[in-house]
């Protein structure tokens, strides 16, 4: 399956006013990106570790009312971090405020100063990834039997690479596979997805394939590569307080040529 291009941006809620975040997105929706990320911590995960930094979920349902058209979500949700049908309902919260424009992205979890400071239980990466395997049927099953339902089918995009557990979870649950690394990483793991979707009765096609290209400036071999591999999401990221914009112009460049031939 060819899917069209599409590009992504993380505005990385860190050392920034939300009045900066607020204008970045503005221009964000305004350049023509297809979807807006931000991120689930409670600190900077770079730069001063205890500068200016905002929470994941609220600021998503202040994005559902200020943005008209772009999609909306975490790169990515913390499972830990809240009770799993808890969190259903605040999806599908913002899932009906944005007018059925939110992807619920979510993940392990793994920035061990969160879990200290906020009091949740570390534990262990395998117990992480099997909390997020047990949660994500409670998460389906509370917007099952909501009222009023999602205003649609959710896309789930779970991020992570681990080969053997977390995988399987991708294969069983996600609709969009979020990962980073070089080509040839990406083409190694993505293989191992297609093997556990045999195992699940899962089609692979089903399960839409992004990356995270970080601060590269501009696309080049690289990108192209990671097209021919069936990867269709390319998400960059900014943080603040400047929140510079100039290379997302040359990643939406690329994604309408590579559109133009689709």
């Amino acid at each position: 399956m060819t899917r069209p291009v599409r590009i992504g941006v993380q505005i990385q809620p860190q050392h920034a006013d939300y009045a900066d975040i607020r204008r970045a997105v503005a221009a964000v929706e305004e350049a023509g990106a297809d979807i807006i990320f931000n991120w689930d911590h409670f600190f900077p995960l770079y730069g001063e570790p205890d500068g200016k930094h905002f929470e994941c979920w609220t600021m998503l349902g202040a994005w559902a009312e200020a943005t008209e058209s772009v999609q909306i979500g975490a790169l990515v949700t913390c499972n830990s971090y809240r009770n799993p049908d808890l969190l259903a309902d605040m999806a599908r919260t913002v899932d009906h405020i944005s007018g059925g424009r939110l992807v619920l992205g979510i993940g392990a979890g793994w920035f061990e100063r969160d879990y200290a400071e906020f009091g949740y239980e570390f534990g262990t990466p395998g117990s992480r990834i099997a909390d997020l395997g047990a949660a994500l049927p409670r998460i389906k099953a509370r917007w099952a039997a909501a009222n009023p339902a999602p205003t649609r089918d959710i896309p789930v995009l779970i991020g992570g690479g681990g080969e053997r557990k977390t995988l399987r979870v991708v294969a069983e649950h996600a609709t969009v596979w979020h990962s980073f690394g070089d080509a040839e990483t990406v083409a190694r793991k993505s293989a191992i997805l297609d093997e556990h979707c045999a195992v699940v009765g899962r089609d692979p096609d089903e399960i839409e394939r992004s990356v995270g290209v970080g601060r590269s400036g501009t696309p080049g071999d690289a990108a192209a590569r990671m097209r021919d591999l069936g990867v269709s999401l390319f998400t960059v990221d900014v943080s603040g307080p400047g929140y510079d914009l100039g290379r997302l112009r040359h990643w939406l460049a690329w994604r309408d040529e590579q559109n133009a031939t689709v």
